[in-house]
């Protein structure tokens, strides 16, 4: 799997799918560029491990939400859930890093190593950029390649 993620602040929907074509790129917007795996996945069991609930259930609900383009293989651009963003920007670093540590397990079993130290980081670093985004009164969205 070769996949390119950025997760970026925007003011909302529209502005995040304007994303689409070329991404969030440049200086003119907060982002966090991670590595390989699967984000729409993920930001389902981050939810689940951290606000609780069932990933049957929540991707029943329609997350994440789609803002642009489609998931066949082109590019898209979803939300962060409300419910998401402020588990992550409420957690502090030891909550953090314990649903980071059980998402890197929950991968592993599923194929899919992910080295707990960097999973560690990716949500960590993710929970920074919601809480900077939370303060400005934006959401967080996110762009697959």
């Amino acid at each position: 799997m070769s996949t390119i993620i950025t997760f970026f602040v925007a003011p909302d929907d529209r502005s995040a799918a304007a994303t689409l074509a070329s991404g969030p790129g440049g200086g003119a917007r907060e982002s966090l560029s991670v590595g390989n795996f699967d984000p729409e996945e993920a930001v389902v069991e981050w939810e689940c491990l951290l606000a609780g609930g069932s990933f049957t259930d929540l991707v029943d609900a329609g997350e994440p939400r789609i803002v642009a383009g489609q998931d066949d293989d082109g590019c898209v651009v979803f939300a962060l859930s409300p419910r998401l963003s402020a588990a992550l920007a409420d957690a502090d670093r030891s909550r953090l890093r314990d649903a980071a540590t059980s998402w890197a397990a929950q991968q592993a079993e599923d194929g899919e190593a992910i080295d707990p130290d960097t999973a560690a980081a990716v949500v960590g670093d993710l929970a920074d950029l919601v809480s900077r985004a939370r303060r400005q009164g934006r959401a967080v969205y996110c762009w697959v390649a």
